[in-house]
């Protein structure tokens, strides 16, 4: 059986005891991938971690909701998750393209506003301007039908291609009203107006929740972050959770509890189900 562990922090023990106390008014909030599925090298190809959907179809009955906010497409998310047509799972949400999108697994239904036309125009310009920053050997372009991000992990280094292009996709983008979301050695460009803060918040508010979890692992979550400190500020106890990355250290310095990757993820997310069982 999976253990608890115990939050490194007041706030967080607090988030903890009020989630355990009344479950039925939580809603537990979770990134994708690096939180439910592991980083690979092509996105196409992450899978949700195997006890993944397990744990969640035995916590989701028990809570008020689940969320799972990410920038992936919510009809990807669901897929890649394998999260349709799962007893146990009418409880969870997918909130995708950071809540532009939502996806209710108890109707199967997806609804979307329409794409951004600054999304179209920058997906048109971007191979020519990746082979004049002369980042093409390794760099590619991943399409996300709202957005477009471009990935760095192949190049011959990485870290160097990620910095060399932060530049002029931020012009690119700023050209045609998009913003520019930094992630682990990948840069998206998207529409501006949602994050993951804005999601996750208004989920929370609209479910009346009286407690919330959130894990993510990369910079995009910490929007995410600030909307659970912005709950506790309001009353709404919260814990807030690193799926432990070397890349990124800065959720894991304002987390109140740090797990092992997905697998450490996974494992707490039984470690609930069983105490509320």
């Amino acid at each position: 059986m999976d253990l608890l562990p115990t939050p490194a922090t007041r706030a967080g023990r607090d988030g903890l005891a009020a989630l355990l106390a009344k479950p039925r008014t939580a809603v537990i909030g979770l990134d994708f991938d690096g939180t439910l599925a592991p980083i690979v090298a092509d996105p196409e190809q992450a899978r949700a971690h195997p006890g993944a959907v397990p744990a969640l179809a035995a916590l989701a009955p028990r809570v008020a909701s689940v969320a799972v906010v990410t920038g992936r497409p919510a009809e990807v998310a669901v897929r890649h998750g394998g999260f349709a047509d799962v007893p146990g799972l009418e409880h969870l949400v997918v909130l995708g393209h950071y809540g532009a999108e939502r996806w209710q697994a108890a109707t199967g239904e997806l609804t979307a506003p329409p794409p951004h036309p600054g999304v179209a125009a920058v997906r048109a310009e971007l191979p020519g301007l990746l082979d004049r920053a002369g980042a093409g050997q390794g760099t590619w372009i991943e399409e996300k039908g709202r957005a477009v991000a471009v990935h760095t992990r192949r190049a011959q280094d990485p870290q160097a291609a990620f910095d060399a292009l932060r530049g002029p996709l931020t012009d690119l983008a700023t050209r045609h009203g998009l913003i520019v979301e930094p992630g682990r050695l990948v840069l998206e460009l998207r529409p501006p107006g949602m994050d993951k803060g804005v999601a996750l918040l208004d989920h929370v508010r609209a479910t009346g929740a009286g407690a919330v979890l959130y894990a993510g692992d990369d910079l995009g979550d910490l929007p995410a972050f600030a909307a659970v400190g912005k709950l506790r500020s309001d009353g709404v106890p919260g814990l807030l959770v690193c799926s432990g990355s070397t890349e990124v250290t800065e959720l894991a310095e304002r987390a109140d509890l740090v797990v092992n990757g997905p697998e450490g993820v996974v494992g707490l997310l039984r470690g609930l189900a069983a105490r509320l069982s």
